[in-house]
């Protein structure tokens, strides 16, 4: 679906992404992850062709992204981190007016704010939405024309833990149908839970490309911790790799004397780190 080889692009005679190179393959769930400043949303830029003065190829669904027709926005849908929406407009006259812009049969409104849950608010001015309303109805818009590709920009930014539950629900969802989506985060447990890839991204380049599940396990090293009673409440800990050669443990077992055991592993939030010594704020 997407296909990037050898992209440059910079602001100023400053490099700022150098040679980067990465696919997406059609209905992926791939996550740009980086700290603020690292590159994510230009990037969004240039694949959603805002920014056309790139070098190298960036390609998608076979089309140079520098070359596009208006055509091209009719496969692609767009969901900004902050509210692209008429504030003084209803949810309702929002979704009439961005659906008219698009040459292709749009979805029914009043379906679609149902599956979100804001049918009743859908004759409320967007002005009067929670982050949470506004949030979800622009994410409604990406959707409104059913594109083949999303490009979701920090999608659970601000979000309450129930609001972004909901967003990501959503997205995965999105995913059962199909969709391609690109997701730009600096939220690791987001990407964990939802993304198929990941790519980490630290001054315009990528420092690593894999599944999380890869990253964590080829990057960090699984413990197992298990407590017991020995006059007091005691911690005890082994590599998982090395959990036969823990005598302590093995006798525990035994004797019947484990009071918990359970393995830990890094998170991404740590590969990410190792990775590229860099924190995400």
């Amino acid at each position: 679906m997407l296909t990037v080889k050898n992209l440059s692009f910079s602001y100023s005679k400053k490099p700022f992404i150098t040679c980067m190179n990465f696919h997406v393959e059609r209905g992926e769930i791939f996550g740009f992850l980086g700290p603020s400043g690292a590159g994510k949303t230009t990037l969004q830029k240039i694949l959603t062709g805002l920014i056309t003065t790139y070098d190298g190829s960036v390609k998608l669904d076979g089309i140079e992204c520098k070359e596009h027709d208006n055509h091209f926005y009719e496969n692609i849908g767009v969901d900004f981190e902050y509210s692209t929406m008429y504030e003084k407009l209803t949810a309702r006259q929002n979704l009439e007016f961005f659906s008219s812009l698009y040459a292709k049969q749009t979805v029914k409104i009043d379906e679609i704010l149902a599956d979100i849950g804001l049918q009743n608010d859908a004759d409320k001015k967007v002005s009067d939405y929670s982050k949470g309303m506004k949030s979800r109805l622009n994410f409604l818009k990406a959707l409104l024309h059913d594109p083949n590709i999303l490009f979701l920009d920090e999608p659970t930014s601000g979000l309450d833990p129930a609001n972004s539950q909901l967003m990501k629900d959503m997205i995965l969802q999105q995913k059962a149908k199909g969709k391609t989506i690109f997701l730009t985060t600096h939220n690791m447990a987001d990407a964990t839970e939802l993304c198929d890839r990941v790519a980490f991204i630290v001054n315009g380049g990528i420092k690593a490309l894999d599944s999380p599940h890869n990253l964590i396990m080829r990057k960090g090293a699984a413990k197992v911790l298990y407590t017991y009673y020995d006059k007091h409440e005691r911690l005890g800990e082994c590599l998982l790799s090395q959990i036969s050669e823990d005598n302590v443990l093995a006798n525990l077992m035994k004797e019947n004397r484990i009071l918990s055991i359970h393995s830990s592993e890094p998170t991404l939030n740590d590969i990410f780190i190792e990775v590229t010594g860099r924190t995400l704020q």
